[in-house]
């Protein structure tokens, strides 16, 4: 009951806020609908969790494949288990570790099918909450806290043994067992371990199961074990042979309700045990509650205002879905065991982080994070120093403390960059830029040959101009830090470094085009072409026309390559009016989601039509943002036009729909668009609110007439990061027709290094 009551202040709490009208009235989670992004390609789950937890408790369909990544799939209409990790928005499946599923009666036999059928309408799902009535009569309710997922089950009257089964060879996808292990502790408490192998080579997850009721008897892999035998164990190596790893079918008296709560750990049995003690009574209602209280804080660090609900929901999906990831990947006290099995504990009472997807997340999700998550934030980026102290680089994509080399780029140094110019307390500039510096001079990935030619040449490998691209935005970066730490040499090296973009430009075609060591084109030449496979590729996971624009560090610069003067304006044009289909046998699926060729589903897009800002046609901007903005995003399971990706595809939109964006996502330059909300207040880092007002804003009036800025008129078409920490009110005055005088003068523009 006591922690009935104070769930209940935390709560009356929050309402009261200085502010929080809304608040009072409607509960922020009630504009968030899980089930954005569990169609389509999205890739999401609609399971419980809390703010970047260690548990993702949510429903696995029982079955493979790329819409199935997530373990969840809008079309499927059976449920196989309840499993306690999950991957939000990805391409490559994994996880899906310590399934647990609810069934009538026990099966003496190692080789079952849980797959039970169920309704759409029999399904519920709500931030930190998920219910579902299955065909068999079962009722299924999960919530959960950090690192303990807390089930309720109920079974239909006259069930005479109802039977929970903990399964450790639930495998779908890339993951698969290699060590598992069930140990009884007593009659209501097990441990155990799983070791498994997938996209992440060596992945260990340690938990602790404790159910509410005695357990009546236990089938290890069908067979029965006393449940009373104190540390009766088995165990599975998958490399002494074909058996298949350990499951466990928990027996009960007849009841009608069984609880239980599962606990996770990366570091050992005796600490998911440990975790336990996160809920250490069996008020459910209570849990659910306190995970609703997570969620509403966590939502309320943007309050927004419009007269069409259909957009609310939209944006408070997009916002929860940028707080999921990354996860939890340490214990309370900070201790963890990493991919190579070291024991490691983070400084100073920190957190380590695991689920690094950079090459999607550098662009908008991280850059919000300095808006949204200050008491987070840090142990997030000391996540990925501490990543290179332990493997000598920052992290590519990391996947439980595992390099997976997925994608290009070295982009945690942007993230960092950031960080260290937005002077992020808790880092160490110095230590941020060794650890970025190495990443620029590291011996694989091509960074040789791209320091040798100045590009990387395409008979050196594949994906060559996608790789140049973006290693010159991370050494703009670096060369940003070093101006910053007075080291010149560095800075002046990095910024030659940065104008590697230019080698690959054809000034005939106005494309980035493919070379070889010898300084020539590739030929023939087709900027509708895609290759999926990377090591053929010329552009990771799309074509010409959506990479040749990634020079979002210096878009005049660009400019002046084209031999008109108005060439990238009209480039720019014809993307986005070029026939949306691409050619070759080996098509990438990632680039989805088109407007001509702009191609909102993948990430090399997201850019580019801000970059009108950068050359005196915002109008241009707004135009096409909103358009974007209506076109890609639907309160709809398939409400997402491509991948949600870790939280890139959502932070787009929470950034885009109240106006603004991190074109060049380094610095804190926030370039304007056109807000489809009427109204955004963001509690900045500094303690200050920050509002952003849509005067006549209507599905017509797309054009930004003018802006205030505290009640003086603003004429620049962006706002840094450090205007914002100082509060105050930026308002829009919203038209119908483009005014192509705001924006126009140099002085209003964003910045580019060819200034």
């Amino acid at each position: 009951m006591i922690q009935k009551k104070n769930i209940s202040l935390g709560l009356l709490a929050l309402a009261l806020l200085p502010g929080s009208l809304e608040a009072q009235t409607t509960k922020f989670s009630e504009h968030v609908n899980l089930w954005i992004g569990t169609g389509g390609h999205g890739h999401t789950y609609p399971g419980a969790t809390v703010p970047f937890s260690m548990v993702q408790l949510s429903p696995d369909n029982g079955k493979g494949g790329w819409d199935w990544v997530s373990g969840y799939h809008i079309s499927s209409d059976s449920i196989a288990a309840f499993s306690h990790m999950h991957l939000s928005g990805t391409g490559i499946g994994d996880w899906l570790d310590i399934a647990v599923m609810p069934m009538p009666a026990p099966v003496r036999s190692s080789n079952i099918d849980t797959r039970v059928k169920f309704s759409r309408t029999d399904e519920k799902a709500q931030p930190g909450y998920y219910k579902v009535k299955l065909e068999n009569g079962i009722r299924a309710e999960l919530t959960s806290t950090e690192r303990v997922g807390f089930h309720q089950y109920g079974f239909p009257e006259g069930t005479k043994t109802p039977t929970i089964r903990l399964d450790l060879d639930h495998t779908y996808n890339w993951d698969k067992p290699l060590e598992t292990e069930i140990r009884i502790i007593n009659d209501s408490t097990l441990v155990g371990k799983r070791y498994s192998q997938g996209w992440a080579n060596r992945q260990r997850v340690y938990f602790a199961m404790r159910t509410a009721k005695p357990i009546k008897e236990c089938l290890f892999n069908g067979e029965p074990k006393g449940a009373n035998q104190q540390n009766t164990t088995i165990v599975n190596d998958g490399t002494k042979g074909s058996k298949k790893a350990v499951s466990a079918q928990l027996t009960f008296a007849e009841s009608r309700s069984i609880q239980l709560k599962v606990a996770l750990s990366m570091t050992s049995e005796a600490n998911a045990l440990t975790a336990l003690n996160e809920i250490p009574h069996w008020d459910f209602d209570g849990i659910k509650a306190q995970a609703g209280a997570k969620w509403e804080k966590e939502l309320g660090k943007i309050r927004v205002e419009s007269d069409d609900e259909r957009l609310k929901t939209i944006f408070y999906s997009a916002l929860y879905h940028t707080a999921v990831a990354p996860t939890l990947y340490s214990d309370e006290d900070g201790m963890y065991k990493n991919a190579k099995g070291d024991l490691h504990r983070m400084p100073n009472g920190g957190q380590r982080y695991t689920f690094f997807s950079m090459w999607d997340t550098f662009r908008a999700l991280k850059p919000l994070f300095t808006i949204t998550q200050p008491e987070r934030y840090t142990d997030i980026l000391n996540s990925l120093l501490a990543f290179h102290d332990e493997n000598g680089l920052l992290p590519v994509w990391d996947l439980s403390t595992f390099e997976t080399n997925t994608m290009t780029g070295y982009h945690s140094v942007p993230v960092l960059a950031d960080a260290v110019l937005k002077n992020w307390p808790g880092v160490d500039p110095e230590r941020a830029y060794q650890a970025m510096r190495n990443s620029a001079f590291q011996e694989i990935r091509e960074v040789p040959a791209y320091i040798e030619y100045g590009y990387v040449p395409q008979d050196v490998n594949g994906g060559s101009v996608t790789k140049t691209l973006e290693y010159a935005f991370d050494d703009y970066c670096i060369a940003l830090v070093a101006k910053k730490l007075g080291k010149e040499e560095d800075y002046k090296l990095f910024s030659k470094r940065a104008k590697s973009y230019i080698n690959h430009f054809d000034p005939q075609t106005g494309f980035m085009r493919a070379k070889y060591k010898n300084g020539k084109f590739v030929e023939p030449f087709d900027p509708f072409y895609s290759e999926h496979d990377f090591d053929k590729s010329q552009y990771i996971e799309g074509n010409a026309w959506q990479h040749s624009f990634f020079v979002p560090h210096d878009v005049r610069g660009l400019a002046k390559l084209f031999p008109k003067k108005n060439g990238l304006s009209m480039m720019l044009d014809t993307l986005f009016k070029a026939p949306s289909h691409m050619t070759g046998e080996n098509q990438s699926p990632d680039a989805s989601g088109f407007i001509g060729q702009y191609a909102h589903g993948n990430e090399p897009s997201h850019h580019i039509a801000y970059m009108y800002a950068y050359i005196g046609e915002a109008w241009k901007t707004q135009e096409k943002i909103r358009h974007i903005v209506d076109s890609m995003y639907h309160d709809r399971p398939d409400g997402y036009a491509g991948n949600e990706d870790a939280g890139q595809m959502s932070a787009w939109a929470v950034w885009s729909m109240m106006g603004l964006y991190p074109a060049s996502p380094v610095g804190g330059e926030y370039v304007f668009g056109s807000p489809s909300l009427d109204k955004a207040s963001i509690a900045m880092p500094s303690g200050k609110t920050f509002t952003i007002v849509a005067r006549n804003n209507s599905a017509k009036n797309v054009y930004i007439k003018s802006a205030k800025l505290n009640g003086k008129a603003y004429n620049k078409v962006y706002i840094s990061h450090q205007d914002m920490l100082l509060g105050g009110e930026l308002v829009f005055e919203m038209t119908d027709k483009p005014n192509k005088k705001f924006g126009k003068k140099r002085s209003s523009w964003p910045t580019s290094m060819e200034n």
